[in-house]
Order: structure tokens, then C-alpha cells, then sequence
């Protein structure tokens, strides 16, 4: 009696390909009772990154770089444990990134005058010229992705990332 071999599980995580069955509940492994949501976060990360990864190596910005920059375009000057926080680097590597950050010129930090042992970090003119430049690009990069999986779509997956952040409370520092 022969059968027809079957195809292997979708590893936790990932979805099915078409034509191969989800992983029922019962079928499950009892030590690894539920999908991978972490895995699936990062694989959506890179999915997502993917598509912006090429702007910001045409335009010499490392991944981390680019999360610095937005972030201080966005909120304006920051200490480096706030940019830490936002962008999820730990502070021995946020200090390596910003040091090659102001060689490069993209960043300025400045002693507070208040308390010598704090710094503020602010975009410099170089990098608001590059965000400038860059911003058709990026634009078009969302846009492409509203048009693969819809805007409304997007709207929603947003909103949802938002809430689990908001629900969830801030990140804790990463590792040092």
C-alpha cells in the first residue's frame, strides 16, 4: 500500500503555500503551540524593507541611519537615549552610528548647556537636503505599496501596529 507523499507543514510563522493546507491546532506541536509572531513581524519587516532598501543605498544611508534621521526630522533634537528608544538600538551601537553619523556630517551634538553630561543630537543641513531628495523616492515606495496591497489596507495595518504599541507600552531598552 503506497500514499502519496505528503508535503511538509509550513513552518510556524509563515503561511501556506497555495494548494497546501494550514497546520491544524490539533497537528501542532505542544512545545510550539502557536505561530511564530515574532518571526512573522520580522519576515513583514523584510518584506517591507525590501522595497526601500535600494534608496537609501543609492543615497550611501545605512537602515539605522535612515531610523535616526526620521526620527530627528520627525521630533525634532533629541538625546541619544531617547533615539535609542524610538528607533531600537542599543546604546554602544547608537554611539558607534552617531560618531560616523557626524563624520559624515548628517548629525550635530551638542553638550547641554544646563547639564555637561547630557547631548542633544540634531539633523544637519546635509542630511535635511538629503531627506529632500530623497522624499519622491520614499513616497513613491509607499505608494507602491498601496497600490500591492491597497490602501485601505495599509491604512489598517498601520493603525493596528499603532494600537499594539500603544497597548503593548513602549519597547523596553534593547540588550546593551
Amino acid at each position: 500500500m503506497s500514499s502519496a507523499p505528503r508535503s511538509p507543514a509550513p513552518f510556524a510563522g509563515t503561511r501556506p503555500s497555495p494548494g497546501q493546507a494550514a497546520v491544524p491546532a490539533s497537528a501542532r506541536s505542544p512545545l510550539l503551540p502557536r505561530r511564530n509572531l515574532p518571526l512573522l513581524l520580522l519576515q513583514a519587516r523584510e518584506a517591507v524593507l525590501a522595497r526601500f532598501r535600494p534608496i537609501l543605498q543609492a543615497n550611501g544611508l545605512t537602515e539605522q541611519q535612515w531610523r535616526i534621521l526620521r526620527a530627528l526630522l520627525e521630533a525634532g533634537a533629541l538625546e541619544p537615549h531617547q533615539i535609542g528608544r524610538l528607533c531600537g538600538l542599543s546604546s554602544p551601537s547608537l554611539a558607534g552610528i552617531l560618531a560616523r553619523m557626524e563624520a559624515l556630517d548628517l548629525v550635530h551634538r551638542e553638550r547641554l548647556e544646563a547639564d555637561q553630561r547630557r547631548v542633544r543630537v540634531t539633523p544637519s543641513a546635509r542630511s535635511r537636503r538629503l531627506a529632500r531628495r530623497m522624499a519622491p523616492q520614499i513616497e513613491a515606495g509607499y505608494q507602491a505599496l498601496e497600490a500591492e496591497l491597497g490602501t485601505a489596507f495599509v491604512a489598517d495595518l498601520l493603525a493596528t501596529l499603532d494600537a499594539v504599541v500603544l497597548r503593548l507600552g513602549p519597547a523596553a531598552a534593547p540588550p546593551e
